[in-house]
Formats: C-alpha cells, structure tokens, sequence
C-alpha cells in the first residue's frame, strides 16, 4: 500500500538532523484542510516548538470539487530556538489531490517529501487538474521523493465499525493524514483527541470516526516499513518560561480589546460589517460577551463607522474594522472624527488588489489610504502591529494613543497577520498600563475646544456632565468657544492645531530603534507589518556573511517616530521593503528627504527571507 519512489536519486536525506521543519497541506476547501494545519500547530506548540503558520485559501465559498481554482494549502514552520517565518519552501507537502499537488509542488523544495493520495489519482482526478498524465509516473517529479499512499482507502478502512456513510468517511481523511503527520513529527493525539470528542459530541459516530481515522494514520506510520529519514523530531524552542497560548492576530486582536476595556474602565462598543478577511474579528469578539466588549453588526460600512463615532461621543470607545474597500466607504466619518476630535480606532485587515481583488491574500496597499485617504485636512494616526502576538499590545497603545490625544487611530493589519498562528507569552494582567482617561468634569471656564498644552488635545466630556452642555460635530468650530464658524483665520488656526496635535504623538511614544543588528553600516532594511519576520530572518542570514546589515521595524507610521533621520544617517543605504509599490518608501522620502530604495513585492504571498537575502547580498555587491 506505500509507493515511496526516491525521485531525487537519494537514499540518505536526513530531516532529522535539521532544527525545524516546514510542512503544508493542500487539498479541497472541503477536505478540512484550514483544521488540519491548525491541530497541527496546536499540536507543535504543545511539543515545546516555535512555529509560524500561514493559512492559504481562496475566497471561492465552495468552487469545483477537484479544480485548480478550489485549493486550500496551509503552511507551518515550526522547531526552534527562534522560528521567524512560515517558511521558503515546504520540506514536506501533504496533496490530497491531484489539483493540489499542480498547484502547491511549486512551494516545495528541490528533494523534499511528497505525500499523495495514491486513491485521487484517479482519470477524471487528473483530468480536472489538468494533468495529461499521472505526475507520478511520467517522470514530472523527479528531484522530488514521493510516498504514494491511499488516504481515501486506508479511512474507509478505518472508519468502517464505526457506522458511518461514505461521505462521512472521505470527511475523515484529514484526521487520517494528521494522525501520521503526528507519528512523523512525535506529537501527542491527546488534545486533538480531545477536541474531536467535545467537537462532536452531538454525534458521537462522526466522533468516533474522526478519532478512528486518527488513530489509524498513526498506527499507520509505526507500522508500515516507510524509512526512518521520515521521522523528525523539531529542536524546541528557547522562551521566557510562562503560560503560552497559540494566537491568531484576529484572537491577539479581540482578547486585547477586551483587555483595553479593562485597563481603561471604558465600554467597547465594536460596529463592523462583514468583509473578508476582517469578519473574523467579529467573530471573535461575539464570543468574549461579557468581557467588556460589545458588538454591533451594522447594516452597511458607514452605518457601523458612524455608530462607532457615536459609541465614542457617548464616552465610551467607539471601534470598527474593515478591508481596504470597507475603509474607503468609511473615509467621511473618519473625517467626521477628526472634525469632532473623538478617539476612535478603525482596523484595517488589508487585502491583496484594488476593488474586490483577492481578498483571502495578503497585502501592504492601504498605507497611503490610511494617511491620507480623507477629504480636507484630515490628519489621524496610523500603526502596524508586527506579528499576530504583536497585535494586542497595539490595540492596546491604539486606545491609549486615542483618548489621550482624542483623535481617530488607524490600525494596519493584513490577511496574512489576520491568519497566522504563533505561540503568545500570556501577560501577567496586573502588568498591563493604566489607560484610564481624564474626562472633564469641572465646568469652570470650560470650552469644547481648549487644548491641553503638551498634547493639544481637547477635553472629553461625557454627555451629560452636569453644567457642561456642549457642541461638537462635522462644521469647523471655533477654536475655543466651539461655536460653529467660517471666519477664514479660525480654519486655518484649527487645521494647524490639528495637524499638530498629530505631530505631537510621535513626543509620547518611543523614538525609533534599531530591531536587530549593529548601530551602523552598509544597509538597513526598514519594513512595517507582517514583513517583520522575512526581514528579521533575511538580515540575520547577511550578517552571518560578514557584512553589516541592520533591520529597523516601524509600528507608527503617521506620524512617522522620531530619531529616524539619525539612525538613517549612519548606513550608506536604507531599503524600504513592503508588499505595496512603495508607499511607505514615498513618505519616508517625502517627509525626511532620505535618498532611499524600495524592495517591493505585490504577489499576495508573504516575502520570503532567502529572496530579501538574495537581494540585499547584490546590494552589497555593488
């Protein structure tokens, strides 16, 4: 029932001598291939790995079983000490068809493992993908070493006491293929055992047949005579000792805003309407009812932006979340938060392409949206979480950075930070800052629009004060009184104050450093995002070539933090890599005067480290 054909002519590849491995999954959007790989990385974490994953799906609801166009992948990288990336290239692919196989061989290595469901390889199989022949046979794989084995058949097998139909059974095939995936890598089946039995635990034959399944993949590689070189066991990784959890930055994102309703004793009313891939904050944060955050699902974009302002003018915090089309439609009530100066948090979970474009992939192109995308005047801030953890300490400077300089903050994130997994240090909650704000209560000699002279922001008032009626809204305002006014001097006074109210954020959060690396050299590579890892790796790899290469990393982005100007000075170059065609290269020229380079990449892919490497090195060269 094996077929292992050592295409690449080798007998003597040795996995296990590695500190990590990279291992993706593909098939049918049906084949439950998204809770493959994420049992997979739960599993790994609780091994003692570190891991990064990339989740990779098409938009498609349900596109033609068996096509091209319905293939779901996920990817993980896992091992230790320090995993940075989800991976080049994949060491080990895991096809459950044919179409999956054409489409994902090209994220493999040269020699590493194919695992293929010999029962897919069907004439009509191959026919859908594409294929004239079987890959398998005609040569097509060579420099590949290929395991046939009869996933569809071997379940079927399995599952038979347990009672349930046919199609059930094919259902099963991802716990069969988990269970000698754990065997490979020495993970324990405990917990995903355990999380069937409470998943299914209404139908308790389906329950037993997952559990069957995924016993059987696992008897199944101590059994058969497949070769040693197949086992790995991953270094483990090297942490702080605590409690760690696995997150998403979607999870990274609703627990710390539910950590900000804590910390600054505000209610959280979240208003979104579905978009992809933002609607899974929405998820998440419906099932944290109870834990100081609201939820609101509004009947359009601008409907749940403009409850959001409201939440906010009412004294609590108003937040909303979107993709790139989403924020385009919510751009006059961010403007309307200007206006009003009211702390406000928008999340933006950036997608590939411009209108609808590809929405479940990854990309940088909202950045000079964000900053500029607003009617009039009308400055905001705008941050970048770095990695899915990094996401709940930005959402928590976010809120600070909203009440205390009572302006709208802008959140950058992207489908690929949305959707990546990786081990979190959960924090000791009485370590989390205070962000309680100051809200006016004192009525003598108050105006709407007095400033605070290290901030310049304006007072929050909370409708209703006693003594302190108001008025705020979309019409300029006087600068003081906040009457409604046109006088021509007052709209420029409020413009600059707001302008540099703005500007004044960059004085109340740390100046900008250097990630990693030395204080001066030959290059310094600048990212923002979920660049962070790539860069990060694709540095460390120049330097270990002797030369000097720095990464710097950027969570604020307008306005951009002080001290920049200083440590550009000290490289002969600065690369700006971003998954965009260079905006944040152009601001950083525009407002610096820097004669900086980019580094762009616009694929919907994440980078990979060994082509920044590759890239960085031919700078060197020149």
């Amino acid at each position: 029932m094996t077929d292992l054909l050592d295409k690449a002519g080798s007998q003597t590849h040795e996995t296990s001598a590695n500190d990590r491995m990279v291992v993706r999954f593909a098939g049918d959007s049906g084949d439950g291939i998204q809770l493959l790989g994420s049992e997979t990385a739960k599993a790994t974490a609780l091994s003692g790995h570190d891991l990064i994953t990339l989740p990779d799906f098409p938009a498609e609801i349900r596109a033609p079983v068996g096509t091209t166009y319905g293939v779901s992948a996920y990817q993980i990288q896992f091992g230790g000490p320090e995993i940075l990336t989800s991976g080049d290239a994949a060491d080990v692919l895991v096809a459950f068809n044919p179409a999956a196989l054409k489409t994902n061989l090209n994220t493999v290595r040269r020699g590493g493992l194919l695992i293929v469901d010999k029962g897919s390889l069907t004439k009509r199989g191959l026919e859908k993908a594409g294929y004239d022949a079987d890959p398998t046979e005609d040569g097509s794989l060579a420099g590949y070493r290929v395991m046939l084995i009869d996933v569809t058949g071997l379940t079927a097998i399995a599952v038979a006491a347990t009672g349930v139909g046919k199609k059930q059974a094919g259902r099963a095939k991802n716990f069969w293929a988990l269970g000698l995936v754990f065997w490979m890598f020495g993970h324990d089946r405990t917990t995903t055992r355990n999380w069937i039995e409470a998943r299914f635990k209404a139908t308790p034959d389906i329950a037993a047949a997952n559990i069957a399944a995924l016993d059987a993949g696992h008897a199944y590689g101590e059994t058969a005579e497949i070769g040693a070189d197949i086992a790995f066991r991953a270094a483990p990784a090297v942490r702080p000792p605590g409690l760690y959890r696995t997150v998403t930055g979607t999870d990274a994102m609703a627990i710390g805003l539910s950590a900000v309703a804590a910390c600054s004793g505000l209610k959280v009313t979240y208003c979104t309407y579905p978009i992809t891939p933002a609607s899974a904050l929405l998820h998440a944060l419906a099932k944290l009812r109870g834990h100081g955050v609201v939820t609101f699902q509004a009947e359009d974009e601008i409907a749940a932006v403009c409850a959001a302002v409201g939440a906010s003018y009412a004294g609590g915090l108003g937040v909303t979340a979107s993709s790139g089309p989403g924020i385009a439609l919510k751009a006059e009530a961010l403007g309307l938060a200007v206006a009003a100066e009211l702390p406000l948090i928008a999340v933006d979970v950036q997608r590939a392409g411009p209108s609808t474009g590809m929405p479940t992939k990854a990309e940088q192109g909202d950045l000079t949206m964000a900053v500029h995308g607003r009617h009039g005047e009308a400055p905001a801030c705008v941050m970048a979480p770095a990695t899915p953890s990094d996401c709940f300490d930005t959402v928590i400077e976010a809120a600070r950075i909203a009440t205390t300089h009572m302006t709208p903050v802008i959140i950058l994130s992207d489908a690929y930070i949305a959707n990546a997994a990786e081990p979190w240090r959960v924090p000791d909650a009485d370590a989390l800052p205070d962000i309680t704000p100051a809200f006016r209560t004192d009525p003598e000699n108050f105006q709407p629009f007095l400033r605070d002279p290290d901030t310049l922001s304006r007072p929050w008032v909370r409708p209703g004060t006693e003594d302190m009626i108001h008025r705020i809204g979309g019409l300029e305002r006087s600068s003081d009184t906040g009457h409604i006014s046109y006088d021509p001097a007052n709209h420029q006074q409020m413009t600059d104050l707001r302008q540099r109210k703005i500007e004044r954020i960059a004085d109340a959060v740390a100046p900008a450093a250097i990630e990693e690396g030395p204080d001066a050299g030959d290059i310094l590579i600048v990212g923002w995002g979920s660049t962070y890892g790539p860069l990060k790796s694709a540095a460390r790899r120049v330097r270990q070539h002797g030369h000097a290469v720095a990464h710097l990393h950027l969570r604020l982005l307008w306005p951009l933090p002080r001290g920049l100007q200083e440590i550009f000075g000290r490289f002969r170059r600065i690369v700006v890599a971003e998954m965009n065609s260079g905006q944040l290269l152009e601001l950083i020229r525009a407002q610096l005067l820097i004669p900086a380079e980019g580094l762009n990449q616009v694929t919907g892919q994440p980078f990979r480290a060994g082509d920044v490497e590759a890239h960085l090195l031919r700078l060197l060269e020149d």
